[in-house]
């Protein structure tokens, strides 16, 4: 790949602005968002996401990498990828709009040998039948006048192992031609190695059968914990046991729901279009919904633990701990939290929320800012529901909190805690067996 090639990234969050970091390390990269506090901030060598540092961004700021919210800075270029987000409408189907603006971008300064990648999670045939006839309005032609691919983002916030650079991609082009095209590009910043595929459609299912694979065993896990738990089984032990197995068995754990752009989604976007070609996907779509009712399981241990002390959800005062999906990120996208503080505000609970890392999570009852510290968040609850397993909950000794709190109980919806460390609080979990 010529050195000279330059790098459009449309959308620079959590894979928008580590792809662009890892390719201004080769090439010349702008990187485009229509946030103009993030571009910004990203001007000033400001990194806004964990997994890269500021000093990541001023290395190559200004030198390989231009932070922009200017169209025709990309017009220069000869990739453009598309990196936004793909969320779900309020009756959890596919929301493709970010997708069709950023399209609709490229195509009014779409020229002849464009190459434009679509990373973004979707259902299988995106590209051809939204991506394509959208920049087609240019009056250019896919494979003619311009080529196309799509290569699954795979990135895992907060995973300080598996980066870009070490984590195998697929790629699937238009045609043949555009798929060795592709190939070449991230093969320069993929040490892991670049998997081609048949087509885009190929590389779309790929993606949504990787995050589906983890949604579906994950609800199979929360399901066994639901049971365990009334049979006084610890499903946690029963896991750790399981797993000395050498073949056959990959252990999954159980929680309080999934979070994560990805694997709460894609069960939805799969059963959107498998309804299309008339599948009903009945297993798929029952495992989402399994995942989404952990979030009500995880209250009613709020309610079962409170009730042991002789209140109820009405007038309680709950603490919240851990806002991220998941352990020592910022990222509070689909988080179970979110849910969970819903329910208890719907119920008459007082909440407030406790998180290192992130600072605040948005509700639909307002935005919760997190408390400081520990202390001001335990201080005076009658119960502390533990949603996240950060690393800084694990050091917690909650026998020095038991007296500041107005009653010792405690909702563990991830294993946090040994229960043997736990004496004299009224102590719950998802996957624990019950008190009563």
């Amino acid at each position: 790949m010529d050195k000279t090639v330059k790098i459009g990234v449309i959308g620079l969050g959590y894979v928008g602005l580590p792809l662009s970091i890892a390719f201004a390390n080769k090439f010349k990269v702008y990187g485009y968002d229509v946030s103009s506090e993030r571009i910004e901030s990203l001007s000033r060598g400001e990194s806004h996401i964990v997994d890269i540092k500021d000093e990541e961004v001023k290395r190559v700021l200004k030198k390989t990498f231009y932070p922009t919210k200017d169209k025709k800075d990309l017009v220069s270029c000869d990739f453009l990828i598309i990196c936004v987000p793909t969320p779900l409408d309020k009756k959890k189907k596919p929301d493709l709009s970010y997708i069709k603006d950023a399209t609709r971008m490229i195509s009014s300064i779409l020229r002849e040998n464009h190459f434009v990648i679509l990373e973004s999670t979707t259902y299988p045939g995106t590209t051809e039948e939204v991506v394509i006839p959208l920049l087609e309005k240019s009056s250019l032609k896919v494979g003619r006048d311009f080529r196309v691919a799509f290569s699954p983002e795979r990135v895992d916030p907060g995973n300080k192992k598996y980066r870009i650079e070490n984590t195998p991609k697929v790629v699937g082009g238009y045609d043949s031609e555009s798929t060795e095209i592709a190939f070449s590009l991230y093969s320069t910043i993929v040490e892991a190695g670049v998997i081609k595929v048949k087509d885009c459609r190929t590389a779309e299912a790929i993606k949504i059968f990787e995050n589906i694979f983890r949604g579906v065993n994950i609800a199979l896990v929360n399901e066994i914990a639901l049971i365990f738990e009334k049979m006084g089984i610890d499903t946690w032990e029963a896991i750790n046991a399981a797993s000395t197995k050498p073949f056959g068995f990959m252990p999954f754990y159980p929680g309080p729901g999934i979070g994560g752009h990805c694997i709460p989604l894609d069960p939805y976007y799969l059963s959107y279009k498998a309804r299309q070609v008339g599948y009903n996907p009945r297993f798929i779509e029952l495992s989402g919904e399994l995942n989404d009712y952990m979030k009500v399981h995880a209250v009613n241990l709020v309610t079962r633990g409170l009730k042991a002390v002789g209140k109820r959800l009405f007038d309680s005062k709950i603490a919240v701990m851990g806002l991220a999906y998941k352990r020592d990120i910022d990222d509070t996208r689909e988080s179970p939290t979110e849910g969970i503080i819903e329910e208890l505000v719907n119920q008459g609970s007082h909440v407030k929320v406790y998180d290192p890392f992130a600072k605040s999570i948005k509700t639909d009852f307002g935005v919760f800012k997190s408390e400081k510290t520990l202390s001001d968040a335990l201080s005076g609850v009658d119960c502390a529901i533990f949603v996240t397993d950060h690393t800084e909950f694990k050091k917690i000794d909650m026998q020095k909190f038991k007296e500041t709190m107005n009653s010792p109980v405690v909702v563990d919806c991830k294993n946090i805690f040994d229960r043997n460390r736990m004496e004299g609080f009224g102590y719950y979990g998802i996957g624990k067996p019950l008190l009563d």
